[in-house]
C-alpha cells in the first residue's frame, strides 16, 4: 500500500509526446497547450520545448513550484495556473508582456511570495488571486493600468489599496469573503468601481450540488411567480444565477463564473 501511495504522489509523468498531442488550436487561431486535470506534481521541463503556444493551461494538478524556464513561452496571452498548490511564483512571470489573462485561484499563494515582477505585465487584462492565503495586496499592481477584471474573493483581506481600486479600465472587482472591518466597507470596495454589469451563463454541470439546488429553486419560484402574475411588464432577476458558490473548487475554469 505504501508503494501504491508514493507513485500516487510521484504523479503522471508528462513526455514531450503527451504534450504535443495536447495541443489544440484556440477559438481564435492560436496554439493552446491543454494539460489540466493531469495528475501533475512536478512542471514538465519538456513542454519548454514548446514555446511557440499562445495558451497554457496547467490548472487543476498538484504543482507546488513553476521554475523560471518558464520565460521561454514568450508568446503567451493567457496563462492558467489555478487550482495547484503554489506557494509562491517565479520572477520570471514579469517576462510575459502579452499576457492578456492570468488565473493563479485556488493555490497557495501569500503575499510574501507575490513577486514585485506581476506588476510589470502591462497587457494584463484578468487577473485572479483568489482563493489563496493573501492578507494583503501590493500597491504596485495599481500600475497594470489595462486591468479590467481583478478577483480577490477568499483570502484573507482587511483592506484594498486605492492604487488598485482606482485603475482606470477596472470594471469588476470581486473581493467576497474577505474578512473586511465591516460588512459596509466591502460594500465600498466593490461599488468604488464604475463597471459595466455581466450575466455570465454557467452549465448546470458546471454547479456544485448546493448551488444547482438552489438555482432550481429559485427558477421553479420564478414560474410560479409568473404564472400567477398576468402583466410581464415587471423584469425578472436571477441573482442566484450569477453566482457559483466558489467553495466549488474543482469547477472554476473561469474564475468569472463567481
Amino acid at each position: 500500500m505504501e508503494k501504491g501511495q508514493a507513485k500516487s504522489q510521484k504523479g503522471k509523468k508528462i513526455t514531450l509526446k503527451i504534450a504535443k498531442n495536447s495541443i489544440r488550436v484556440s477559438t481564435d487561431g492560436g496554439l493552446r497547450l491543454d494539460l489540466s486535470k493531469m495528475g501533475i506534481t512536478t512542471f514538465p521541463m519538456c513542454i519548454l520545448k514548446l514555446t511557440d503556444v499562445e495558451e497554457l493551461d496547467l490548472s487543476r494538478n498538484m504543482l507546488k513550484k513553476i521554475p523560471s524556464g518558464i520565460e521561454k513561452f514568450q508568446k503567451l496571452r493567457w496563462l492558467d495556473l489555478h487550482s495547484n498548490q503554489l506557494k509562491e511564483l517565479p520572477k520570471a512571470i514579469g517576462k510575459f508582456q502579452n499576457l492578456f489573462y492570468l488565473n493563479l485561484c485556488n493555490n497557495k499563494l501569500t503575499t510574501k511570495n507575490l513577486p514585485e515582477e506581476l506588476s510589470l505585465l502591462k497587457n494584463l487584462h484578468i487577473l485572479n488571486l483568489g482563493l489563496n492565503c493573501l492578507d494583503s495586496i501590493p500597491t504596485s499592481l495599481g500600475d497594470l493600468k489595462e486591468l479590467r477584471e481583478i478577483g480577490l474573493f477568499d483570502n484573507a483581506l482587511t483592506t484594498i489599496p486605492d492604487s488598485v481600486k482606482n485603475l482606470p479600465k477596472l470594471k469588476k472587482l470581486n473581493v467576497e469573503r474577505n474578512p473586511f472591518p465591516d460588512s459596509a466597507n466591502q460594500e465600498e470596495h466593490a461599488d468604488s468601481i464604475k463597471r459595466i454589469e455581466t450575466l455570465h451563463l454557467v452549465q448546470e454541470k458546471d454547479l456544485c450540488h448546493s448551488c444547482l439546488k438552489k438555482c432550481q429553486d429559485e427558477r421553479d419560484e420564478l414560474t410560479k411567480l409568473k404564472n400567477m402574475t398576468p402583466s410581464p411588464s415587471k423584469k425578472l432577476s436571477f441573482p442566484l444565477l450569477f453566482t457559483p458558490n466558489s467553495s466549488a473548487k474543482d469547477n472554476q475554469e473561469e474564475w468569472r463564473l463567481k
